[in-house]
């Protein structure tokens, strides 16, 4: 059944008087529990579509459903909503907040959703080592190495249980081991936890950690390619 699926999206901005057609006409269905990866090169519309997906921006026209529920059309707090509580999100850049420790940046997303503070403080240790984090979830973001800091901010981004994951280059400000560690993870997550990912990248390599890539250009998918089984065991 598909978690993800869109129909005929466009997505147009206005720069001054120029108008520029980020996407157009989109259709794209993503199975529960697959891991895909959008490829593209720059100004493709690959970020603008990662958007779109994850509730950040809404289409100019089209439709989106996620699971059962029409999103394309819903209010700001709706999509606050089903940010929260049903899509994690991993960025290039980790996002974490530099004064708050891994425990506590694991945190923020419960107590948005209004977990109290001894369930809250339970799943983010949980979440943490089962990132083998368990021993540094107490130090601050400066103390953790690049890898660490990716793997506190995936731990942020499952505390909740999600049923999707997006992933905005998530090893672009890594090293190829801690790259190669990143993806272990996510192949994990999506085979014992049936998450459903789906990231950008612009590293062929990365991309056939998951069953499918989506290429763009020009803001449409020109192709679709089909992996028939993952190339790249789990290191």
């Amino acid at each position: 059944m598909a978690l993800i699926e869109l129909r005929d999206i466009t997505k147009l901005y206005k720069i001054g008087q120029i108008q520029v057609n980020a996407l157009n006409g989109i259709d794209l269905s993503i199975e529960n529990g697959e891991f895909v990866s959008i490829m593209g090169p720059s100004g493709s519309g690959k970020s603008t579509l990662l958007n779109v997906i994850g509730c950040l921006d809404q289409p100019t026209t089209g439709t989106y459903k996620l699971g059962e529920k029409s999103v394309e059309k819903v209010s700001d707090w709706q999509l606050s909503n089903i940010r929260n509580r049903s899509i994690g999100f991993v960025f290039q850049s980790f996002h974490l907040l530099p004064g708050l420790t891994a425990l506590e940046n694991v945190e923020l997303p419960l107590i948005y959703r209004g977990v109290l503070g001894r369930e809250r403080k339970k799943s983010a240790i949980e979440a943490l080592e089962s990132l083998e984090l368990g021993d540094r979830m107490h130090h601050l973001p400066t103390q953790l190495s690049g890898g660490q800091q990716q793997r506190v901010a995936i731990a942020r981004a499952i505390v909740g249980k999600p049923s999707v994951l997006l992933a905005d280059e998530p090893t672009g400000a890594l090293d190829s081991k801690s790259s190669l560690n990143i993806m272990s993870i996510f192949q994990k997550l999506n085979k014992s936890m049936g998450i459903t990912i789906v990231q950008v990248t612009h590293e062929e390599k990365i991309a056939h950690y998951g069953h499918k890539i989506f290429r763009l250009l020009d803001g449409k998918i020109e192709k679709i390619e089909v992996l028939d089984e993952q190339l790249l065991a789990i290191e």
